[in-house]
């Protein structure tokens, strides 16, 4: 009986707990869609709670409405979270982070302006060089040698100065290595190809007594006078995107409204780099600069306007490839000496027979350039671009 009873006892025990089971099963099942609409209720709760970080570091609705856009909402996400687009649903997420009372509020942003010390950085390494091509035609001999040595040092000291401060500045990992390649091919390089066409550096195929090669000086003025309107269109394109970051009320509006923005900031500078162009040519005899500082100046505007705005893989990318296919060219030149590899020399001469030794960096840097210029179509005409890049420093 004691068994019997045991038997019962356990039996119930089983009874009352598979009971006890499906009560708690069916309070659970009673609370899960009360918690489900409180999920519901509030969907921008969650969304904070991921991007809180985004949040709170945030200075405007603005810069939330960008990481979003770079996490990959989109305004089709918006409307998941009730928002008819991402700047509606930056601007709740907002409002909703609390803040202390002295963090500023959008309206008191400065708005991006020009400053003095960048204009003057701007247009200082432009005034070095055309101070030491004007000292070196008044030299001649060691002089000359030490003024070109001095004026270098002077120029690149105040370009870095020009990079460091203003719309051309960046705290990212820039390509300092190519650019200098790319200046220093301008400078040396078209010489360089020609002696070596004309068979060896010993002697110019016009037989003049000018040096082992000539130097060409008026791209690398012309570039130089360039970094001002560098500096002046890069500061003009982050001002009026972010002007239009204010106003738009989408990501495909802002896109719209960038996308004639950035192609007009850089006609405006190929316009100014063509008239530098001309008159530096013009006043020092070099007419055939023209094609190789235009495309370099371009390549090198495109690459520092998606560094500033903080895509540097690309830049690093092409810069790099440009920079290659002239150690190429001038490379195969004098391989092709070797015997029974005239061939290699082919492609580079055909080059030069038809464009002449301008003809290598003008290809070279305008495919560059053209690269840059459709991946800065896709990648600056996004909001997320424009987060912190709005006021020169």
């Amino acid at each position: 009986m004691d068994g019997g009873g045991g038997g019962v006892g356990r039996g119930g025990s089983v009874a009352g707990g598979g009971a006890a089971r499906r009560g708690g099963s069916a309070a659970r099942g009673k609370q899960a869609p009360s918690a489900a609409r409180r999920t519901g209720a509030d969907p921008v709760k969650a969304l904070m709670h991921r991007h809180r970080e985004l949040c709170e570091r945030a200075v405007d609705p603005l810069e939330i409405a960008a990481g979003l856009e770079a996490h990959g909402v989109t305004d089709r996400t918006a409307a998941r979270f009730r928002h008819r687009d991402v700047f509606s649903l930056a601007e709740e997420m907002y409002a909703r982070v609390p803040r202390d009372a002295d963090t500023p509020r959008p309206t008191d942003l400065p708005a991006p302006r020009v400053r003095t010390a960048w204009i003057v950085l701007a247009l200082l390494p432009g005034v070095l060089c055309a101070a030491t091509v004007t000292c070196l035609r008044l030299t001649d001999g060691r002089p000359r040698l030490t003024t070109a040595a001095v004026g270098v040092l002077a120029v690149t000291m105040a370009l870095r100065a020009a990079l460091r401060r203003g719309p051309l500045s960046t705290t990212a990992r820039t390509t300092g290595t190519w650019t200098c390649w790319l200046l220093g091919y301008a400078l040396l390089g078209d010489g360089l190809l020609r002696a070596a066409l004309g068979g060896g550096p010993d002697g110019l195929p016009d037989g003049t007594a000018d040096g082992p090669w000539p130097v060409a000086v008026a791209p690398v003025l012309a570039l130089a006078l360039a970094c001002a309107p560098a500096a002046a269109s890069a500061h003009l394109f982050a001002a009026r995107a972010r002007r239009r970051l204010t106003v738009s009320r989408g990501l495909a509006d802002f896109s719209a409204s960038v996308r004639p923005l950035l192609f007009g900031t850089f006609a405006l500078f190929m316009v100014a780099l063509t008239a530098l162009t001309a008159l530096t040519g013009a006043v020092l005899g070099e007419p055939a600069a023209h094609p190789q500082a235009l495309t370099l100046g371009a390549l090198l505007l495109l690459a520092r306007l998606l560094t500033v705005h903080g895509h540097t893989y690309a830049p690093t990318l092409v810069l790099s490839a440009a920079a290659v296919t002239e150690a190429a060219a001038l490379a195969t030149l004098f391989a092709g000496r070797l015997p029974g590899c005239g061939f290699l020399a082919v492609p580079v001469e055909a080059l030069a027979a038809t464009w002449g030794p301008a003809g290598v960096p003008t290809i070279a840097c305008g495919i560059g350039a053209l690269t840059l210029l459709a991946h800065a179509n896709r990648r600056l005409t996004r909001a997320s671009a424009h987060a912190s890049t709005a006021q020169p420093r």
